[in-house]
Parts: structure tokens; C-alpha cells; sequence
């Protein structure tokens, strides 16, 4: 099928690639030049496993194309995915202004049937805006589809070959068997293609993105109160996530979600809620624990060197918000590195994929680290922010030797208390008892 994709973002990107590989004529279209030129030369703005060899492979094949045209790209194509950002307004609400521009664009560009499909993350009633809003540029019969996306970073690729589910938002019997035939080949294994109204399809991605960001701050709460009663959180999830009513699934707990997705829908959802005059209690505390979750830990960092943290060097590994991605967007590496720093200390970094981010947004408020055991040389503690598996068995006697004094602050829980005392370590993580410091501050 023939196919346009507005946006080489993270969405566009990855499903303009993916629908290539399926082996359908692609066209992603950005108006960012540079961007574009860089795209057909095989070099990839986003980290993301897999993807980088997939666009090569089927740009090379011919199947994938990168643009500035939106004209051509329109009019050659059936399907015109929108896969723009909506950025969140201060008041939690999704910017729409590039969802319509495109809209515009494409309604101009029409020259006949068109199912123009909604890819990006918009709040409920955005299908029938653009429904209407396109009409009022062309008389030309179109479909406008929901089709939200749920992609994992650092495992996108895999999530679109090979979904749990499509679900595809449609008024139209037409768009609707066409979308089928678009997916029918990710969906060989038998997983659905769930046809809804759009609405309901708009509203999807919201709710799923909430109910995993909300257990994310349950577990968080729940080992905060567990560190105070002298519980293992460990222990405690074991137990909870084999009920299989519950799962064991996004409840790790950490730092906090963050990146482009959780954090801003379940603001914008609170949005819509608040918008229609509906309670949404916990939504808000969901949000709310989240942020609180960075403040606690950062306050574990404080109390330990009693309220002093001048002068003090430290360690940071990982900068991104999970594994397996660059993304830095609402990440709690942030949070914590601008407290350490403001409260007169200095930091020092380290991430596999996300330093040349990290340079971006600190730019000369860190020292970045060339590796992991080279952020750790003469610093004061190390503070492990993202769980990236070559963080996982590090050597721990070549850590002590680097470190001034043997002091780990673990936001993931990587490592087992009990071991890490044994070692010789101040160890102080997340809901469980911290044991007893060993280093005299």
C-alpha cells in the first residue's frame, strides 16, 4: 500500500519503518531539511535497537523515502498518518497546533479518497476537530481514523512488528477494512485488531498510559511505607505480582516514570477530566507521587551527609529516563543532578546512549564521564539512576577503589542490601532497611 507519514519523531519514525518493512511504499515527510538529508543518508536522530538497520535496509530496497514535500507525498499516498508532537501546554493541555497544521496540509494536497489516520497522542474529540476542520479546505471524500500507538522505548521496534493489539478508532466501513489490511500482516500470531469509535480510540491510549503510570506510583508509595515499617519491597512485589489478577509489570520500584508519554497524559487526561467538571483524585495523586518519588530520594542523599552537601562530588550513572533509549525527556536524572548542584555540589555522568542529550540540556553544569568507572574516579558517592544492564554486576572492589569512601545511593534497587553490606558499602535504596552506615561522614 501506498502510505505517508507526517513526523520523524519517535511515532513517526519508528512506524513509518516498520510499515516498510511490511512491505508497503513509504514516504515520511518532515520539514526539517537537515533532518531529512541525514535520514536518507542512514543516520538515525533517536536511539532505538533495531531501528537503524531497518531504515537502511529498506531505504536501500526503496521502500522507504524521507521528504520535505508534503504535496507529493499526499497525493501519492492512500493512508496519511499524522505523527506530529503535541506539546504539553502549562495547564497540562496537548498542543494541537501541529496535529492541524498537517491536517491543512494534507486537506490542500488532496487530490483524491484519503484516510488520514491520527498517530499521535490527542485528547479525546481531536478526530471530529479534524474532521471538520479539514472539510472547510477541500471537497475532496476523506476518513479521519484514531489509530493511538503503544510503544515501548528501547523495545518499539518489536511492539509494532509485533503488537498486542491494533486498535483502530473508525466511523467508516471503508477506512476501517482498509486499516485491517494495513496491520493483517503484524497480526499473523492472532492478536486483534480492536475497531471501536474514534473517541473511544482517543481515549484508549490515555487510560493505558495512566493505569501503568498509576502503578507505578503505587508501588512507590507502598515501599516508601515499607521503608518506614521495616518491610522488604522486594518481598512485598514478589508476593503481589504472582496473583495474576495483578501481574508483575510496572511494579518496580525507583525513581518514577518519566519520558514523553506518562508523564503527559496522564496530565492531559487529568486535563480533559477537569475540563467536564469530572473527579479525578487519582490521577492527580498519581502525578503528584511521582514527582514526590524524585524528592524523596534526593532528600535519603541529603540526610546522609547530614544536610551538607558542599563541596561533595558525585557519581551519576544514567542519564536517561529508562534502558535502551537516549531519551532524556522528564527524566529523573535531571531533577537530581540540578538539586545536587544547587545545593553546592557537583556531579559527574555517565550514560551508554544518552550523553550527547545530557550535553544539550546540562551544558557545562556536569562533567560527563567517558565511562562508568570514569565517573567514579575521586567522587564522594555513586548514584545509580538508570538501570542499563552493564550497571547491573559491576566490579564492586574496582568501585571502592575509585570511589573517596564506599557509598552507593541505588534508585533501581540493583543490588541486595545485605550483599552490599557485606562488601563494605553504605548502601541506601528504595523500601527496604537501609543497613546500618558503616562510613563515619
Amino acid at each position: 500500500m501506498k502510505i505517508c507519514v507526517i513526523g520523524t519523531g519517535y511515532v513517526g519514525l519508528v512506524a513509518g519503518t516498520c510499515l516498510a518493512e511490511m512491505g508497503n511504499e513509504v514516504i515520511c515527510v518532515d520539514n526539517n531539511e537537515e533532518k531529512i538529508k541525514e535520514l536518507a543518508q542512514g543516520k538515525i536522530p533517536i536511539y532505538e535497537p533495531g531501528l537503524d538497520e531497518l531504515i537502511i535496509e529498506n531505504t536501500r530496497e526503496g521502500r522507504l523515502l524521507f521528504t520535505t514535500d508534503l504535496e507529493n507525498a499526499v497525493k501519492n499516498s492512500l493512508i496519511c498518518f499524522i505523527a506530529v508532537g503535541t506539546p504539553q501546554g502549562d495547564d497540562g493541555s496537548c498542543d494541537l497546533a501541529y496535529v492541524f497544521n498537517a491536517a491543512e496540509a494534507i486537506a490542500k494536497a488532496m487530490n483524491e479518497y484519503k484516510v488520514i489516520v491520527n498517530k499521535s497522542t490527542v485528547p479525546v474529540g481531536t478526530g471530529e476537530k479534524v474532521k471538520n476542520f479539514i472539510k472547510q479546505h477541500t471537497s475532496v471524500e476523506f476518513d479521519v481514523v484514531s489509530n493511538p500507538e503503544f510503544l515501548k522505548q528501547g523495545a518499539a521496534v518489536d511492539d509494532f512488528l509485533k503488537p498486542d493489539r491494533v486498535i483502530v478508532g473508525s466511523d467508516s466501513q471503508r477506512a476501517t477494512e482498509i486499516m485491517q489490511e494495513v496491520y493483517s500482516p503484524f497480526l499473523r500470531t492472532g492478536n486483534p485488531v480492536i475497531v471501536m469509535d474514534v473517541k473511544s480510540a482517543e481515549m484508549s491510549k490515555y487510560a493505558a498510559n495512566s493505569f501503568l503510570a498509576t502503578k507505578i506510583s503505587f508501588i512507590n508509595e507502598l515501599a516508601n511505607i515499607s521503608e518506614k515499617v521495616g518491610a522488604d519491597i522486594e518481598q512485598i512485589r514478589i508476593g503481589m505480582s504472582t496473583d495474576r489478577r495483578i501481574g508483575s509489570q510496572f511494579l518496580f520500584p525507583g525513581l518514577g516514570y518519566g519520558g514523553s508519554c506518562f508523564p503527559k497524559d496522564v496530565k492531559a487526561l487529568v486535563r480533559v477530566a477537569q475540563d467536564n467538571n469530572v473527579p479525578c483524585d487519582i490521577l492527580v495523586s498519581a502525578d503528584k507521587t511521582n514527582f514526590m518519588q524524585r524528592k524523596i530520594f534526593i532528600n535519603k542523599i541529603i540526610d546522609y551527609y547530614k544536610g551538607d552537601l558542599k563541596g561533595k562530588n558525585f557519581a551519576l550513572w544514567g542519564l536517561a529516563f529508562k534502558p535502551r533509549t537516549n531519551d532524556m525527556r522528564e527524566a529523573p536524572a535531571i531533577t537530581i543532578a540540578e538539586t545536587l548542584i544547587a545545593q553546592g555540589a557537583s556531579v559527574k555522568a555517565y550514560d551508554p546512549k544518552a550523553m550527547d542529550e545530557a550535553k544539550k540540556i546540562f551544558k557545562d553544569k556536569i562533567s560527563c564521564a567517558t565511562s562508568s568507572y570514569d565517573a567514579l574516579e575521586g567522587a564522594d558517592a555513586l548514584i545509580l539512576v538508570t538501570e542499563w544492564n552493564e550497571f547491573r554486576r559491576p566490579d564492586f572492589e574496582k568501585i571502592k577503589q575509585l570511589l573517596k569512601r564506599p557509598v552507593i545511593f541505588d534508585g533501581r534497587n540493583q543490588f541486595d542490601p545485605q550483599r552490599m553490606h557485606q562488601r563494605g558499602f553504605d548502601y541506601i535504596c528504595i523500601g527496604k532497611r537501609t543497613e546500618k552506615a558503616l562510613v563515619e561522614v
